[in-house]
This record gives structure tokens, C-alpha cells and sequence, in this order.
């Protein structure tokens, strides 16, 4: 007797929207926009010379390709540079010398990173660990030399500052290595900052007293005993007057700043110890970047007036373009 015939199992039909969704996302995965350029060139009419700097984002901002190189008004070109950085690590080639720098860093665990750096043409390598101690913002660096010349190099940060212990290269091969001892130490006192630098015998102290409308610096370095003072008074959010003097040698400088807006700023100063007085002009924030300013462009424009030789007197200017392609 024929055995009966098994009914045929329906088919589940997979709907076309997820088809659609799947294929959108590989094609959204293997597509690579073209990657948006930024070309800066920066010109000093002092030296004649062109910075070029050319600068493009890879894989949805996971690393930034950046190229620069000088040239004169001869075509001539120099010191080409090219340099690949990402979060982990970045690689910087020098073409002329033919020689490259990396660097890397990781997280091996919560509280504890590690660094290394190598430069090929030395074949010297430099490898850190730094641990977070009983909370973050106490911390403990190793570092040390790849071949090792020595103990590593120890550094303690914590809230106030930080200590470095090192050896110190002896001066004569008879001699032992001695340790070597740095550091900066930061302290709030009433409305002022108390800093201390020192390495081995050498030390700087400065205060800094600040309100809304005055700033004194006095500052000492030892064992040299040279002591300076600095006072800055603020007339109004755009005058400022800034004045320096050195009580080792006399010598002082005095620079008066008028600002309109962030985009505009006038300065005029003299310096004593070169015996020069000079303005500048500055279209685009000083200090900022090209794409913050109008037009994407910062200028510079400077004039310099010799005490001694008043007719030798130099017009300057500086020329910061950028370009998004």
C-alpha cells in the first residue's frame, strides 16, 4: 500500500521592506563619501615664505590626513611633511629626512593607560605607563627609554602639581648619576595663584593677583635673584594696558591693546631692551583660528620703529588663508 503523500509546508515569505533595509545598510556601509579638504596657506612678508597645509577626515572622522610644506616666491619647496592621526594612535613622516615618529596609546583597564612613541631613523623608543592612584586626579607615570639608560623617570601628579624624579646624566664618566628632581607646585592664595617651578637648585616662584580689573605678577628666580614684575590694567572689556619691568637690568616693555569685537584688534608697544616701538593690526582673532575669522582669512599688518635709526623703519604683514573644499 502507496504511503500518502506529505501536504507541502507553506513558505514563509520574507517581506520586501526588510530586504530593502538590509541592502540600504550594505550599501550605506561599503559607500565612502568623497572626503571634504581643508587647504590653509599662511604668508610672512618678514621671511618671504608660504606655509601650505592641506588636511582631509577618513572613515566618518575615525582619522585626519594632514600634508604641509614651505615654499618661497622661486617655487622653491621644503620641509614636506605628512602625518596620519587617529583616538589610538598617529604616525608623522618628515620626507626630506626620511625619517618617521609613531605613537600610540591604549586603555589596558579602567584606570590604567599606556603610551609608547618610536623614532626609526634614531631607533630610540619611549614606552609610559600612567595609573590612576586613589582617584583620577591622583596619578602615577612610569617612563623609560627604549634601549633603557637608566632607572625610569617617575612623575606623581595630584591636584596641586606634580613631582618628576629622574636620573640626571653625569657631567664626567667618573662620576656618578645623581637624581634629578622637577616639578610645579600651584596654590590658591586670597585672590591669586602661587606658582613654584624648580629643577634642582633652580627654582621660579610667581604670584598672580587677578580681579575684574587689574592684574600684578611679581616673580623671582633663584639662586640668580632676578626679580621681575608685571601690572596689566583694564580700562573697559576693549582697552588693556600691559607693563613689564625687570629689576636685574632695567629693561621694560609696554603694550596697550584696543579690541573691537573678537574679529578686531589694534596693539602698540615699546621694548626697552631692543629699543623698539611698534603697532600691529589684526583682522581675525590672534589667537584663534583661520575659520572663526571673516572671509575664513586672518591678517597681520605691522609696523616697527628702530629708536636708534628711525629710517629703517619695517612695514610687515601676515596672511592666514583657509579654504573648504
Amino acid at each position: 500500500m502507496a504511503e500518502p503523500k506529505s501536504a507541502p509546508q507553506p513558505t514563509t515569505a520574507v517581506p520586501a521592506t526588510a530586504t530593502a533595509t538590509t541592502g540600504g545598510q550594505f550599501r550605506d556601509f561599503i559607500r565612502m563619501d568623497r572626503p571634504k579638504f581643508r587647504v590653509t596657506t599662511a604668508y610672512d612678508s618678514d621671511s618671504s615664505v608660504f606655509l601650505h597645509k592641506v588636511s582631509c577626515k577618513l572613515l566618518d572622522d575615525l582619522a585626519k590626513l594632514k600634508m604641509s610644506f614651505s615654499s618661497n616666491n622661486n617655487g622653491e619647496v621644503w620641509e614636506p611633511q605628512v602625518s596620519l592621526t587617529s583616538k589610538l594612535f598617529s604616525l608623522h613622516y618628515d620626507v626630506e629626512e626620511r625619517d618617521a615618529l609613531l605613537k600610540a596609546s591604549f586603555e589596558a583597564a579602567p584606570g590604567l593607560n599606556f603610551k609608547a612613541s618610536h623614532q626609526f631613523k634614531a631607533r630610540q623608543a619611549e614606552v609610559a605607563m600612567v595609573a590612576d592612584l586613589s582617584s583620577p586626579d591622583y596619578k602615577l607615570e612610569l617612563s623609560s627609554f627604549v634601549p633603557s639608560v637608566g632607572k625610569p623617570k617617575a612623575t606623581f601628579k595630584f591636584p596641586l602639581g606634580e613631582v618628576s624624579l629622574e636620573d640626571k646624566e653625569a657631567e664626567e664618566e667618573e662620576q656618578k648619576k645623581a637624581l634629578s628632581v622637577s616639578g610645579i607646585l600651584k596654590y590658591h592664595i586670597l585672590n591669586g595663584l602661587y606658582t613654584a617651578k624648580f629643577v634642582d637648585e633652580n627654582m621660579d616662584l610667581r604670584y598672580a593677583f587677578k580681579d575684574e580689573q587689574m592684574t600684578f605678577i611679581p616673580s623671582i628666580s633663584m639662586p640668580s635673584n632676578a626679580v621681575s614684575c608685571a601690572f596689566k590694567r583694564r580700562f573697559s572689556n576693549s582697552d588693556k594696558l600691559s607693563y613689564l619691568y625687570h629689576f636685574d637690568s632695567n629693561n621694560w616693555n609696554a603694550v596697550y591693546k584696543h579690541t573691537v569685537g573678537k574679529d578686531y584688534k589694534f596693539k602698540a608697544g615699546y621694548d626697552s631692551e631692543v629699543r623698539l616701538g611698534w603697532a600691529s593690526l589684526w583682522v581675525g582673532d590672534e589667537d584663534g583660528k583661520a575659520k572663526t575669522a571673516p572671509l575664513k582669512m586672518k591678517v597681520q599688518l605691522m609696523v616697527q620703529v628702530p629708536q636708534d635709526d628711525v629710517k629703517s623703519t619695517a612695514v610687515m604683514f601676515r596672511i592666514k588663508k583657509r579654504w573648504d573644499i
